[in-house]
């Protein structure tokens, strides 16, 4: 498993971090892991080097000892790799490729080149957790990216906002404190629907909306879209303004279900007003009917699950249920990530 830095470069800062994150994976999935050849350069580095990130995903897909690809971590610069991405590689190389916030912006790369890809845990957070990688992570990872067979879905046990400082080794031991989780949120909807997963940081598809890797607008038929909010903690009315751009643009209006992830430091009734004003915008483009939940447990929450983008899921109000209807692998063995294959869409 090969770790790439597409944005940020947060390693080089906390070295010691990277090095657990590398250490807990291997000893957590008995894999082997490696650093591209740029992971750990600066963030000075890699923010003026587009190309040299770029040429890292590259290097991960082209290698054949390499079977994954996971991010280092996110950031805010992923959009600049755009004009030097291969899409032709990325297609002829389908890998496990894992990240979430900036890295939504390579999740769309690789659903423009065809393949599946992962909304999931990074190496310098979840993978590197405070005390050892998460149960719920080890489970969602496993189920994932080891079994080849469809996901049922599940709610984290316990949450935290609590936030360790990466740069103090000492706290490396320290498990963070943790708080039982209520579950998913049925906000509204009252039919089961069936649809592709897509979506990923709600912050950078804003950045991403009219390039070459934003998606076609027949894309959207009855897709299940996933939004989540960076470490940032947009204001709700931030995301009502966002939500108002997707009615009309006509995506909305297409849409077989959506998902919102539990977003991080937010306060409850800061969370209750987000779920207000989304459902506000969705009666005004006439989408009451629309199925959503919220309260979940990807991206910027922690413990993070896995969600394979790509897919096609089943969102199901009645049973309160959500799954997949197809594995992400074709091929999959829980003691060698070298036999997982991930299928072109």
């Amino acid at each position: 498993m090969a770790i790439v830095s597409l944005s940020a470069g947060v390693s080089a800062a906390v070295p010691h971090r990277h090095d657990a994150g590398m250490r807990q994976l291997e000893q957590t999935f008995d894999v082997q892991v490696v650093d591209a050849p740029n992971a750990r350069r600066d963030d000075a580095f890699l923010r003026a080097n587009p190309r040299a990130r770029a040429d890292d995903l590259h290097w991960a897909l082209a290698e054949n000892a390499v079977a994954g690809i996971l991010t280092s971590i996110g950031g805010d610069d992923s959009i600049r790799m755009i004009p030097y991405l291969d899409f032709d590689m990325i297609r002829d190389h389908p890998k496990v490729f894992m990240g979430f916030s900036d890295t939504t912006v390579q999740h769309l790369a690789n659903r423009v080149a065809g393949v599946v890809s992962f909304y999931g845990p990074s190496l310098l957070t979840a993978f590197a957790e405070n005390g050892g990688i998460h149960p719920y992570v080890e489970e969602c990872v496993r189920d994932a990216l080891f079994r080849s067979e469809p996901l049922q879905l599940r709610a984290a046990p316990e949450w935290t906002d609590e936030r360790l400082d990466w740069a103090n080794p000492l706290l490396a031991s320290r498990r963070r404190r943790w708080w039982p989780n209520p579950g998913w949120a049925w906000l509204q909807g009252t039919e089961p629907v069936e649809g592709e997963l897509i979506g990923g940081c709600a912050d950078t598809l804003e950045t991403v909306k009219g390039t070459a890797i934003w998606p076609p607008p027949s894309t959207w038929d009855g897709s299940v879209l996933l939004l989540e909010l960076s470490e940032e903690a947009p204001a709700p009315y931030t995301v009502e303004l966002w939500l108002q751009n997707y009615g009309a643009t006509g995506i909305l209006g297409r849409l077989g279900a959506l998902l919102l992830s539990r977003p991080e430091t937010y306060t409850l009734q800061r969370m209750f007003e987000l779920w207000d004003r989304v459902q506000r915008v969705l009666a005004e483009w006439g989408r009451s009917d629309l199925v959503v939940v919220a309260n979940l447990d990807y991206g910027h929450s922690s413990p993070m699950g896995v969600l394979p983008l790509g897919v096609r899921a089943r969102v199901d109000p009645i049973e309160r249920t959500i799954r997949t209807l197809e594995p992400a692998v074709t091929t999959a063995s829980a003691d060698d990530l070298g036999l997982v294959v991930v299928p072109e869409q």
